[in-house]
């Protein structure tokens, strides 16, 4: 149990900055679209996502080193920056959702973007700079339990009222497929891969304690998906047209009508505090993988977010309708992902730096498999908004 708590953070924190604004919209879209006929969708993606990301803990605690580094040294600074740069161009996108979020969940209580969304800019520097990770990661635990509890509460004050459970749909309409890629894409992102390897690097976790790394992402993949089904449920008879977060009064009307006055308040706290999380994983994520692909070092990751997150500060101060492109994004990050994930199990079946911790054969083909799939239906998403029928 001890060494559970001594390890216990980063496994934990990425699963829960899994659940960010992009990801709470495609949940949220999820059930009001289909109702409860995607949940049993989102509670399989727990596979895939404990599987990679178990992969990516195993790897930071076997080598010590960051996976940006790894690809770097083992391969090529023109191979690290193939896999990094792309995911901090995504992330740069990410960023604008998640200072949407924070925007539009302020907004639900009253308060104007131009107040909160620079209010979470100095709030998310103040936690992050020139902080050892540790200390940064104490604020996040707490704030990631509040996060819990409200979208908890949130799927309670739609279920109370009664909803008809769907155990299993599926279509192989365009719609349907495209929101199955959303999920995925909202299950598994890039930044995520650099994040736990990094942050477990930064915990300094043992090569004796990769069972507690084991058990941490496990929880956090189930918790993570579990979530996002609260949100779903959360959404569960709004029209999908109320999820235009460019009219939070819109949304907190519908919001409110399904599941009473209330409901408002709780989805815009869920929202905040998923989005604020995420900024942080993300930054932290993304800015540790560029500077340990192009060699920087840790000390420069600072540039980095600024130079990626400051235009993303203004955006959200314009309104303009972003769950389309939050959506789109979650598509596209399957496509990112795969170059990352690729060199990931290709490090993690290297005996010469995995030891006795390698990707053996079974583990080694779930991994591949479960890759070869989700690069599979990222592509089928794809073809019909290029004209291709399948």
């Amino acid at each position: 149990m001890g060494e559970i708590v001594k390890t216990w953070g980063p496994a934990w924190l990425v699963m829960i900055a899994d659940v960010d604004a992009a990801s709470a919209i495609t949940a949220a879209n999820s059930g009001a679209q289909y109702g409860t006929k995607l949940i049993w969708f989102i509670m399989l993606l727990v596979i895939p996502l404990y599987v990679i990301q178990e992969v990516a803990g195993r790897v930071g605690v076997v080598t010590g080193k960051g996976l940006g580094e790894l690809i770097r040294v083992n391969y090529s600074r023109r191979v690290a920056v193939l896999a990094a740069i792309p995911m901090a161009l995504v992330d740069t996108i990410s960023y604008i959702v998640e200072y949407t979020g924070i925007a539009v969940g302020f907004q639900m209580m009253g308060v104007s973007p131009w107040i909160s969304v620079p209010i979470a800019f100095i709030a998310h520097l103040i936690v992050v700079y020139n902080k050892k990770y540790i200390e940064a990661e104490k604020p996040l635990l707490i704030v990631s339990v509040i996060f819990a509890i409200v979208w908890i509460v949130a799927a309670f004050l739609t279920a109370r009222k009664g909803i008809v459970v769907t155990p299993f749909y599926f279509s192989t309409s365009p719609d349907f497929i495209f929101l199955l890629a959303a999920n995925i894409g909202a299950v598994i992102m890039p930044f995520m891969l650099f994040y736990q390897v990094s942050a477990t690097v930064e915990k300094g976790t043992d090569k004796k304690n990769v069972w507690a790394v084991r058990f941490e992402t496990l929880i956090g993949a189930i918790f993570s998906e579990l979530i996002k089904v609260a949100i779903a449920i959360s959404a569960i008879g709004i029209n999908a047209g109320s999820l235009d977060f460019t009219s939070p009064k819109v949304l907190s009307q519908g919001l409110s009508s399904v599941a009473g006055g209330f409901a408002p308040y709780i989805f815009g706290i869920g929202l905040i505090t998923a989005s604020f999380i995420a900024l942080i994983v993300i930054s932290l994520g993304s800015c540790w993988g560029v500077t340990e692909a192009l060699g920087w070092g840790r000390k420069n990751w600072f540039k980095v977010y600024l130079i990626e997150s400051i235009p993303a500060v203004f955006i959200p101060l314009f309104s303009f309708n972003l769950v389309k492109l939050a959506l789109n994004l979650m598509v596209l990050q399957i496509l990112v992902l795969i170059a990352p994930a690729i060199i990931l199990g290709t490090i993690a079946s290297n005996k010469r730096l995995m030891g006795d911790f390698v990707l053996k054969a079974f583990n080694k083909l779930i991994y591949w498999v479960i890759m070869v799939l989700i690069f599979l239906t990222g592509i089928a998403s794809i073809l019909p908004l290029l004209g291709i029928k399948l």
